[in-house]
């Protein structure tokens, strides 16, 4: 290859698709080809391969953005023929399809100017001003055929740099970005919008704009955080859901921050404009009899069914505080259960429509979590429509201080999703662009972006002063139109309405807020939106309700021995072998059930009785710990066998078990969205560490432990917390405990320490079988998987036999000089001391559950030893763990009951900042000291 033609980087630019296309035409047909393109092939023959390689390879990167692009023309000297010529036209008008984006002006405000990127100018390309009028023959590229360099550029600027900026240069998929390119030039997306239609649209504007106007003025100063500004939000979502309901989509489930959740809950999701005005004035979005605190009216949810030519459509609004992004895998979550609840798995019939902020989008790293988990088969929905309310500024910081790079969606190029950019003001843009993103969606089934540049018309929130931080910005705000009335003169002026017109639909919808205003006066809602739908045959918390779960001997045996019985044409690891030929001795014995046995078996009888099951989580297929192997991997072929989706021909229902992406907050929030719309399912979260869940606790903070209580959403998710102290540092012992405990309130949660199989076996099932549902927090075992004492009996599991919340020493009945009441694995180091120092006069109670606290049981127990110490030992420091939590509580029972003593004494590590400490021996250290201070 020549070393003229290597220097010419338009050979090597955004052509590459152009120049690879017609190598391929000409090697099928040479003379379907100009003749220059025919010499130019043929004249390198062999080296045809090597040169489309360096062309992909030398492809222009999104980085040049930022760096400007040296002119590669040659030079005077040198000679330029004319397929090199023809090259730098085609180079040039693909830029355009790259980034013609760059050259559109998409601020409102006009306070910003388009910045170009630099190879849609002439130079870069090797091409000057005289070039314009030559003719070039660009083939397929527009459909331009041989047309001068002029008139290549208006249509390529025209569809590529005019309303709509798309970004397609990061989709790896050609399929994809040729479908796009197609729609963008030659289908009906670029037909006249009927008059009607626009009409239609002017009234949402219109009804968005003034009702917002309406609470400024009838509630000045309040929070609420408006949509002005950005109103053409109103009629992308109004677009979207009328196309998806066309298109079969059942269900949306709609995720968003705050700004104009208020219009969304009453324009979109139908509540009554009069519910919402009566929360203004103070009223309780529920009935007061419920005692729930509730949230803040820009937090909540709503749901409600939407007939769309004649197709039902349920649109579903999730509940989110502010921590902004959070909600998003929740969503997701949801979604997924709703696909698995209708059995499609084509991922066409429940979809997931995220709302985000250009700030929050760009710098919380929840979104990341999200984008990237959604692209697993673990978290797969088939795409997820993304809006973008591009405000132009967070809070008080300026684009320049909330991200780097160009836009606030460059986050989406991660997963190869198309992005499209519009301007707010320019409504007619906005509807185009949101039908092309729909039918995107539809055709592809995977994320898309469409962000419209806007503004907020007033600061964060209504009662912040935006001039303080940014003077010009709000100057031309306070002097811009409305996108309402900006459409209305629009149409004015196409005579499609009159002036007179608009005032009419305007005075009508004032006159329709107002009737509203005087309903809201004397409103009181006297029904609770909880509890309908699938969650109909559950209810609030039921204290009366008893949860018998035990199961016939005969029947665990039987599904015991079948979990640990492979096909004989399965290559079973050796090592798992012998672990499940031990599993069946087991159950022939009927005695020192493992770990994993009781939790197996948990899940077999819930999976014959026709609970399905989802568990997720970092290496939870196999355990971390290697105590579970609920997946099997042929050791010959790498394929792969599930027991507990192998137990009987009659079994109702399946196991998913998915070892998850590195991450805790997406993955977490995920299956709180997915128990949230399946209650029926047994959804399980385990962390790889319980301390991990520290990347999660926004979910947990949020939404696990306040849910309930906001939002008048029940959750049935388990969390498998690995806790124990082990001797392996600060990062791997402590699931914080505490943090739970502090948490816990008003029956919200529950927390168990499970010191034995069967107490694992009796709280799985408890769950499903409870006429409620409520999260369940085990602080799971790490040594406890194999110790020897940690076993249970087929007995323990048999009929009427079910979850003990506290634990009595069986060796020690009489009447005791000391109590030592503690919780988890240190039962078992105190168990083996006290047995090794020979004493016998102290009684040992373990508490499987903290929360709710089984005071009425302990209260029994503690009131047999009248004389006795009592002593709280704990594993974890002092300033963590139960202690703090169960200090007063006891000691209130203590006061209740006829005994010496009413102070619970302690015994356990000192405060430390630090969970555990880093080295084995000052570990042993610490628990033999507290041990010998608990027993002596």
């Amino acid at each position: 290859m020549s070393d003229a033609l290597q220097s010419n980087s338009y050979l090597f630019g955004s052509n590459a698709t152009f120049i690879e296309s017609l190598y391929k035409q000409y090697l099928e047909n040479p003379n379907s080809i100009d003749p220059s393109w025919q010499d130019y092939f043929k004249a390198f023959q062999d080296e045809s391969k090597s040169l489309l390689n360096n062309i992909a390879a030398k492809t222009p990167r999104d980085s040049s953005i930022f760096h400007p692009v040296k002119s590669s023309a040659p030079s005077p000297a040198a000679k330029v023929t004319n397929n090199e010529l023809t090259s730098a036209a085609i180079s040039l008008i693909n830029a355009y399809i790259d980034y013609g984006h760059t050259a559109i002006n998409l601020d409102p405000l006009n306070l910003t100017r388009a910045n170009p990127h630099p190879l849609l100018a002439l130079e870069s390309h090797g091409l000057s001003q005289a070039d314009l009028v030559k003719q070039f023959d660009f083939g397929k590229i527009l459909n331009l055929g041989t047309v001068s360099l002029a008139e290549a550029l208006e249509k390529a600027k025209s569809i590529y740099a005019n309303k709509i900026g798309i970004e397609l240069s990061h989709i790896e998929n050609h399929e994809e970005k040729s479908w796009i390119c197609q729609q963008l030039e030659q289908t009906s997306l670029n037909q006249p919008i009927q008059n009607e239609f626009k009409k239609r649209i002017l009234k949402h504007l219109l009804e968005a704009t003034y009702f917002e106007d309406f609470l400024h003025t009838k509630f000045p100063g309040t929070k609420r955080f408006s949509i002005e500004g950005g109103e053409a939000a109103i009629v992308v979502m109004e677009i979207a859901i009328e196309l998806f309901g066309a298109a079969n989509i059942e269900e949306i489930v709609i995720g968003m921050a705050h700004r104009g959740r208020l219009n969304v809950l009453t324009k979109i999701l139908g509540k009554p404009y009069h519910a919402l005005l009566s929360e203004f004035a103070g009223v309780l979005a529920f009935p007061e009899d419920l005692d729930m605190p509730g949230d803040v009216k820009y937090h909540l949810g709503a749901s409600m069914d939407r007939e769309i030519g004649g197709k039902k459509i349920h649109l579903s609004l999730t509940p989110n505080p502010s921590h902004l992004e959070a909600v998003n895998s929740v969503v997701l979550g949801r979604v997924r259960a709703k696909q698995d609840y209708k059995e499609d798995q084509a991922r066409r019939k429940a979809l997931a429509f995220l709302i985000h902020g250009d700030a929050a989008l760009a710098g919380q790293g929840s979104v990341a979590e999200s984008l990237m988990s959604g692209q697993l088969e673990a978290y797969k929905i088939g795409g997820v429509f993304h809006l973008v309310i591009n405000n132009q500024i967070g809070f008080t910081t300026n684009v320049s201080a909330d991200r780097f790079g160009r836009y606030c969606t460059d986050i989406a190029k991660a997963i190869n999703a198309p992005i499209l950019h519009v301007n707010g003001d320019d409504i007619e843009a906005v509807i185009r662009a949101a039908q092309l993103a729909v039918e995107y969606r539809l055709k592809f089934n995977k994320d898309v972006f469409l962000d419209i540049v806007c503004y907020r018309k007033y600061g964060h929130n209504e009662g912040d002063e935006p001039m303080f931080t940014q003077p010009l910005m709000y100057q031309t705000i306070d002097k811009h139109k409305n996108p309402a009335d900006l459409y209305a003169e629009a149409l004015i002026t196409q005579n499609i309405i009159t002036a007179p017109e608009y005032q009419k639909i305007l005075d009508e919808f004032k006159g329709f807020l107002n009737s509203e205003l005087e309903i809201s006066k004397s409103y009181k809602p006297t029904e609770a939106d909880w509890f309908k739908g699938i969650w109909k045959t559950l209810q609030p918390l039921d204290e009366k309700t008893t949860s018998p779960t035990g199961v016939e001997k005969n029947t665990l045996i039987d599904l015991g021995k079948k979990l640990a019985t492979i096909p004989t044409s399965f290559n079973l690891n050796s090592k798992i072998a012998r672990q499940f030929q031990a599993k069946i001795q087991m159950m022939e014995k009927g005695a020192d059930l493992d770990w994993a046995m009781g939790e197996s078996l948990a899940y077999a009888t819930l999976l014959m009785e026709g609970f399905n099951i989802r568990i997720t989580g970092q290496d939870c297929e196999r355990g971390t710990f290697s105590h579970r192997h609920a997946v099997l991997t042929d050791q010959v072929n790498e394929t792969r066998y599930i027991p507990l989706n192998n137990l009987d021909s009659n079994q109702k229902a399946r196991l998913e078990i998915n070892n998850s992406n590195l991450s805790e907050l997406a993955a977490l929030a995920f299956e709180y969205g997915y128990s949230f719309s399946s209650p029926k399912s047994l959804v399980i979260w385990e962390a790889q560490f319980g301390d991990f869940a520290n990347g999660a606790q926004v979910v947990i903070d949020q939404f696990i432990a306040a849910g309930e209580a906001k939002w008048l959403r029940a959750n049935g998710l388990v969390l498998l917390l690995p806790h124990g102290y082990e001797g392996q540092g600060p990062e791997h012992s402590s699931a914080r405990l505490e943090r739970f405990l502090q948490l816990a309130a008003e029956d919200n949660i529950q927390v168990v320490n499970c010191t034995t199989p069967a107490s694992l076996f009796h709280a799985l099932r408890r769950q499903m079988h409870r006429n409620y549902r409520k999260p369940l927090i085990v602080m799971a075992p790490k040594s406890l998987l194999r110790h020897k004492l940690a076993v249970s009996s087929l007995e323990e599991m048999d009929l009427n036999t079910e979850f003990h919340p506290l634990l009595e020493d069986g060796e020690i009945t009489a009447d005791a000089k000391k109590v030592i009441i503690c919780s988890g694995k240190v039962y078992y180091d105190l168990f083996e001391k006290r047995r090794a120092l020979g004493i016998k006069d102290t009684v040992i109670i373990r508490l499987e559950q903290l929360y709710p606290f089984p005071a009425k049981e302990l209260k029994e127990l503690l009131s047999k030893h009248p004389n006795a110490k009592f002593i709280w030992c704990q594993e974890e420091h002092e300033n963590g763990g139960a202690y703090l939590f169960v200090k007063y509580r006891i000691e209130k029972i203590l006061k209740e009951i006829y005994v010496n003593m009413k102070e619970l004494l302690y015994a356990g590590r000192a405060e430390s900042a630090s969970t555990a400490a880093g080295y084995m021996k000052l570990h042993i250290k610490e628990l033999d000291n507290f041990i010998t201070k608990a027993l002596s």
